[in-house]
């Protein structure tokens, strides 16, 4: 019998670190808010650290952990609260947990001169909580409780600066963007209980596995409402749209919502969920389509912006649509180890951009940095590091990660289209991330030095950041530079470690048989490898000249290609189209029919009614008592004459 792995400390602990902070934090020396918000989640940390040397040891996985009583139990439904654990989870519990730690510690020399400090670290906790749940939940209806709690907590995150009005309204933005994608999950779960009688990921794949005639139909459409779900937290076409707005929130928010957790939730679904997505090839190829348009839709954006944060955002969404695309060729094994690394270098970048702006006294205007590669060199080279990654350069992460997905789409017939879409938006994402790069390293420098930096007792000029925020760049960018090693390729020369560790829960429910590549295929990889190298080497020559060699040509390209520079600048005009078709509407529909039709004229005009009704019959009563004795004495004298009359009436009738 397997010892207990003690699975429900793991969320417990950060929301310990969030119940001393959130009740106790506003009188708690920073000091002890400092320690509270890092060791819990540390504390977690070091357990999935001892469940990793547990697995290495022989531990058999998957492994269930139920506690005693069923969570739910209704006529023909139950539901256990359990938590599951095999090798997707515990994958999923590293980047969460280590990824999110690395964060927490940045954060601690970031915040330091902000207000709310502890607020932050107790919902910074508390995103950790839920997405612990999230990951380790063993069916649907629990996941979904974490699903709906990183999303309560983002909005908490975005509008931290709730008294700015963009950063309300992002937060707003978000939330009700999401519900739109927890609605579909909602359908989703309902129609697994009518078809199954049950959430739990076992006993729903199992009856699946066991029913080989089950395919597409039904199957199709929970696949369907789930990736509603899915693109969503993800942001992907078409509900994208809330991400770029959650810059608002502070850096550290944007790379743990970026990077390690809330926007990874999404494709951790579509992979947890692969036995039913793969009986029905439509809701694939649709996953598919959705992540490879929102990929290049995405890159396209991020090639104008100049706000440097929101380059990161666009430039997230483009790689979620890289993880989508991988799910959509059922190259699952590939998606998650891009989510891997990209949590990784993301986080890395939002770290480093932080970074820079907080040595700028919170300018984020690339067009008014430059020149900062020297004042800046530990957060410049680690920044380097990450941007090498994220354009797919060898030996870098990105690199191994977006070409076995480039790889598996290309091998997957028919996907031809979409294989040349995602190397297109490769060497796009080359450019802006180099674009990023010189405008904010190279060059002159366009800041004014004596107002920039920030502090205790005012600017003080550019400088460095402290070590408590750059000891965690130095991490990711070792990470961003090795990470990827976990996944190098036998075609040239690796074990591809990553995907074999992953095949039990990849294969297991269709009890499919590995394929053992052949020479051609090894050959086929590396051609394809060279073929993506060289268009990310290109974006980089392209950014190369423009913003470092000639940088007159960037003005000059954006005067010759006005018809297509003007859409790409207004980010195609998504948001006022969504805001014409849909938020205007809604907002008229709620005023109107709503406001005035059933507040106004039924609700108001009742109580209005009631209030006459009572009005008028107090009246009447007060008159009545008016304390006149000839007036009661005249009451009593009609009384007594209506009970005579009355009386007679009767009497004469019987």
């Amino acid at each position: 019998m397997t010892p207990s792995l003690y699975l429900w400390l793991l969320p417990l602990f950060p929301l310990a670190g969030f119940a001393i902070n959130g009740i106790l934090g506003r009188r708690l020396p920073k000091a002890a808010v400092s320690a509270v918000a890092l060791l819990f989640p540390a504390a977690a940390f070091v357990q999935v650290l001892w469940i990793v040397a547990r697995a290495h040891q022989g531990l058999a996985l998957p492994y269930l952990e139920r506690f005693a009583t069923p969570w739910i139990a209704v006529t023909g439904f139950h539901a256990n609260f359990s938590f599951l654990l095999d090798q997707l989870t515990l994958v999923m519990l590293l980047v969460v947990t280590g990824v999110g730690l690395v964060i927490h510690l940045y954060s601690v020399g970031y915040m330091a001169a902000e207000d709310g400090y502890w607020r932050f670290f107790s919902y910074m906790n508390l995103f950790l909580f839920f997405m612990l749940t999230l990951v380790l939940a063993a069916n649907f209806l629990l996941m979904f409780v974490g699903w709906e709690g990183v999303g309560l907590v983002s909005y908490l995150l975005i509008g931290f600066y709730y008294t700015k009005d963009s950063a309300a309204n992002a937060g707003k933005k978000a939330f009700i963007v999401n519900r739109i994608g927890d609605f579909g999950f909602l359908l989703a779960m309902f129609l697994l209980i009518a078809h199954f009688g049950t959430l739990s990921f076992r006993e729903v794949f199992a009856n699946i596995s066991a029913h080989p005639d089950l395919q597409g139909g039904f199957l199709t459409a929970i696949a369907l409402l789930l990736l509603l779900g899915a693109t969503g937290k993800s942001a992907q076409i078409p509900l994208y749209v809330w991400l770029p707005d959650a810059m608002e929130g502070p850096t550290p928010v944007s790379a743990l919502i970026h990077a390690a957790t809330m926007v990874t939730a999404g494709v951790y679904m579509l992979a947890r969920a692969h036995v039913l997505f793969g009986r029905s090839p439509l809701a694939l190829a649709i996953v598919a389509i959705i992540g490879a348009a929102t990929a290049f839709f995405a890159a396209t954006i991020g090639v104008l912006q100049t706000d440097i944060k929101r380059v990161l955002a666009y430039s997230t969404i483009s790689q979620l649509g890289y993880m989508f695309l991988a799910c959509g060729v059922a190259a699952y094994s590939m998606g998650i180890f891009h989510l891997v690394t990209h949590a990784f270098f993301k986080a890395l970048l939002f770290l480093a951009a932080g970074s820079v702006i907080h040595a700028l006294g919170g300018e984020q205007d690339m067009r008014k940095m430059g020149g900062l590669r020297k004042k800046l060199p530990v957060t410049f080279w680690t920044m380097t590091a990450a941007v090498f990654a994220i354009s797919g350069l060898f030996p870098f992460a990105g690199f191994f990660s977006k070409d076995a997905i480039l790889a598996a789409t290309f091998e997957t017939p028919g996907e031809k289209i979409l294989w040349a879409v995602g190397l297109v938006t490769a060497g796009l994402t080359s450019f802006y991330m180099f674009r990023l790069w010189y405008m904010t390293f190279f060059g002159s420098p366009r800041y004014d030095e004596s107002s920039a930096g920030h502090g205790e007792h005012g600017p003080h000029g550019v400088h460095e950041s402290p070590w408590a925020m750059l000891l965690p760049l130095v991490i990711l960018g070792i990470l961003s530079l090795a990470g990827g090693w976990i996944g190098w390729p036998a075609a040239l020369g690796g074990h591809d470690w990553i995907a074999h560790f992953l095949d039990p829960v990849f294969t297991s429910a269709s009890n499919a048989q590995l394929v053992v590549p052949s020479a051609a295929d090894f050959r086929l990889e590396r051609i394809l490898a060279g073929v993506s190298m060289l268009v990310a080497l290109f974006g980089w020559w392209l950014a190369d000249l423009m913003y470092r060699r000639k940088p007159q040509l960037a003005d000059s390209a954006e005067q010759k290609t006005r018809p297509l520079y003007t859409p790409i600048w207004n980010k195609y005009w998504v948001d006022e189209m969504y805001g014409a078709v849909i938020v205007r509407p809604i907002l008229a529909l709620s005023r109107n029919l709503l406001g005035r039709g059933v507040e106004t004229g039924i609700i108001d005009g009742a109580n209005t009614a009631m209030t006459a009704t009572a009005s008028g019959a107090s009246s009447g009563i007060r008159r009545m008592q008016s304390g006149n004795i000839r007036s009661y004495a005249g009451w009593l004298a009609a009384g007594a004459a209506a009970v005579l009359i009355v009386a007679l009436y009767l009497s004469h009738s019987f």
